[in-house]
C-alpha cells in the first residue's frame, strides 16, 4: 500500500510526452530545493559556481558549527520559513528576492520573453466597429452581435433572441440594419447565418472590387448541392454556359473561406520533438538513440545532501531536506526507468518494423502492443503509456510512435500486412486512376485483389472515409 502512490507516479512520468515532461521537471524545480539542473558536461558532484554568492543557499557549502546564530543555521530558517513544516507533499515553491539577492526574477524574464496573446475574432471585430460611424443605437447592437459571433466567424444565435442578454432596450429592426453593418467588416463572410450566405457576401466583395461574379452568385443560390453532388453538365445545361465557364466559376468558389474567422487569431501548432532516434548504421545494423539534449539533466544539490546527514543539524531542518531529497530521487529514477522503457520498446518495435525504415508505410507490418509487452516483459498497458504521445525520427521522417501498432491481414502469398500499409496502397491505386472514369468501391476492391489484398467493399469504402476521400461520383474529373 505504501508503494502503490509512487507505481502510479512512475506510470504517469512514463506516459507524459517529451513537452509536457519538462514542464513537469519545470514544477519539481519551483518546488523542491534539492534539485538542480546540470549543464551538458559539468560533474554533478561539482557543479559550476555562480556568481552571485548571496544566491547560492542549497549550493555553497555548508559549515554548521552548533552556534545558533551563525549564518547557515540563518539559511535554514529561512528555507523552513519559505517551505513551511514537512508534510506529505512536497513544499511550496520558493519565493524569489530579486531586491535582496541582486537577481534577475526568472519568472518575470519569462513573461516578458513570452508573446502576447493573439487576438479574438471577437476583440479584432469590435476594434474595427469603434470606427465605425453610426448612431449610437445601432453601435450598441452591433456589439451586440458581435459578442455572439463563434471563432469560426458564423452567427449561430436567432436576433429575436439577443435582446434577452442585454439590459439595454434594442429592438429587432435595429439589429437587424446594425447587422448588415457588422457583415461589412473585416474579414469577408463574417457574421454570415449559413455557408450559402458566407459566400455570398464573399462574392458581395469581390464584386466591389471591380469583379464579375454573376455566374458565381447564381450557382451559389441555386445550385450548391449539385455542385457537391459534381452534377457539372446538369448545371451547364440549366445555365445555359459552357462546361469551360462553370469549371472556371467554380474554380474561384474554390478559393473562398468556408470558415472566414479561423483567420483571425490563429492558434499555431505546437512543434513535435522526437523522443527516440532509428537509423541504420553502414552495416545494416539497426541504431536506437534517446533525444538526450532534449531532456533536463537533474541532480542533488551536493550541499543538501551533506545538510540531510549533518546530526549537528537542526532536526525539522534536516527532515525537511531529507523528504526532498527522496522525493528528488524518486522523481530521477522515474526519468530514468521511463528512458529505459521507452528504449526497450522502440528497439522491439523496429526489430518488426525495420521493413518500414527502406520502403515506408506500405511495408508495415501487423504489430499487437501484446507481442511488444511480451518481448518486452511488462504489462500491455505499460506499452501503452510508453508509446502514449511520443515519436519517433526515422529516415523517412517523424512518426507518432503508436502507429507503428496495428492489426492487419494476410495477402494471398501469405505475407502480413498492416491496415495502414492497406490504406497507403489504396490511396495510390486512386491516384492513378482515371479521374474522367474514377473507381468506385467495388472496383477499387478488385484492384486491390489484384495486388493480393483481398478487402471486402465495405472495408474500403471505410478506409476510403478515414483517408478523407470523396466517392467515385465527387471524384470525377469533366
Amino acid at each position: 500500500m505504501k508503494l502503490a502512490p509512487r507505481i502510479i507516479q512512475s506510470m504517469e512520468i512514463l506516459q507524459l510526452s517529451m513537452m509536457a515532461l519538462q514542464e513537469r521537471i519545470e514544477a519539481e524545480l519551483q518546488s523542491n530545493p534539492v534539485l538542480e539542473l546540470r549543464d551538458p558536461g559539468v560533474d554533478q558532484e561539482d557543479p559550476t559556481p555562480r556568481d552571485d554568492e548571496e544566491d547560492l543557499r542549497g549550493e555553497r557549502q555548508m559549515v554548521v558549527d552548533g552556534e545558533k546564530g551563525s549564518e547557515d543555521f540563518r539559511r535554514l530558517d529561512e528555507y523552513v520559513d519559505e517551505y513551511g513544516p514537512e508534510s506529505s507533499d512536497i513544499a511550496a515553491p520558493p519565493r524569489a528576492r530579486p531586491a535582496e539577492t541582486g537577481e534577475r526574477d526568472r519568472k518575470l524574464d519569462a513573461m516578458a520573453n513570452t508573446p502576447a496573446p493573439e487576438k479574438s475574432l471577437n476583440e479584432y471585430l469590435l476594434q474595427q466597429w469603434a470606427f465605425v460611424e453610426l448612431p449610437e443605437d445601432i453601435k450598441a447592437a452591433g456589439r451586440l452581435i458581435i459578442n455572439f459571433i463563434e471563432d469560426d466567424g458564423y452567427l449561430r444565435t436567432d436576433l429575436e433572441e439577443m435582446p434577452k442578454h442585454t439590459n439595454e432596450p434594442v429592438t429587432l429592426a435595429v439589429l437587424r440594419t446594425a447587422m448588415k453593418a457588422v457583415q461589412m467588416l473585416d474579414p469577408p463572410g463574417i457574421a454570415a447565418r449559413d455557408l450559402k450566405e458566407c459566400l455570398l457576401l464573399q462574392l458581395e466583395a469581390e464584386s466591389a472590387a471591380g469583379r464579375d461574379m454573376s455566374l458565381e452568385k447564381e450557382l451559389v443560390h441555386r445550385f450548391l448541392r449539385d455542385i457537391e453532388m459534381n452534377r457539372l453538365p446538369q448545371i451547364a445545361k440549366r445555365t445555359g454556359k459552357s462546361m469551360e465557364q462553370i469549371k472556371a466559376a467554380i474554380e474561384n468558389l474554390s478559393r473562398l473561406n468556408p470558415r472566414p474567422g479561423a483567420i483571425v487569431g490563429q492558434r499555431t501548432v505546437p512543434g513535435v520533438m522526437p523522443e527516440v532516434t532509428v537509423e541504420v548504421a553502414p552495416g545494416g545494423e539497426l541504431k536506437v538513440s534517446m533525444s538526450d539534449g532534449n531532456q533536463p539533466m537533474l541532480y542533488i544539490s551536493k550541499a543538501y545532501r551533506k545538510l540531510a546527514k549533518d546530526r549537528n543539524a537542526d532536526t525539522q531542518t534536516r527532515q525537511f531536506v531529507q523528504k526532498n531529497i527522496r522525493s528528488a530521487q524518486w522523481l530521477i529514477g522515474a526519468i530514468e526507468q521511463r528512458r529505459a522503457t521507452v528504449r526497450r520498446v522502440v528497439e522491439e518495435v523496429f526489430a518488426v518494423q525495420r521493413a518500414f525504415l527502406e520502403k515506408g508505410q506500405e511495408a508495415l507490418k501487423p504489430l499487437p502492443m501484446a507481442v511488444v509487452a511480451n518481448k518486452v516483459g511488462v504489462h500491455v498497458a505499460t506499452v501503452s503509456r510508453a508509446v502514449a504521445g511520443k515519436y519517433v525520427q526515422t529516415p523517412r521522417g517523424i512518426y507518432p510512435l503508436r502507429m507503428f501498432f496495428s492489426g492487419g491481414t494476410t495477402t494471398a502469398d501469405g505475407q502480413h500486412v498492416a491496415w495502414d500499409a492497406v490504406r497507403v496502397r489504396l490511396r495510390e491505386i486512386i491516384d492513378a486512376e482515371d479521374k474522367a472514369h474514377p473507381l468506385n468501391d467495388d472496383e477499387l476492391a478488385a484492384e486491390l485483389k489484384k495486388h493480393g489484398l483481398d478487402i471486402a467493399r465495405r472495408t474500403v469504402a471505410k478506409y476510403r472515409g478515414l483517408l478523407d476521400i470523396h466517392p467515385a461520383r465527387k471524384r470525377r474529373k469533366y
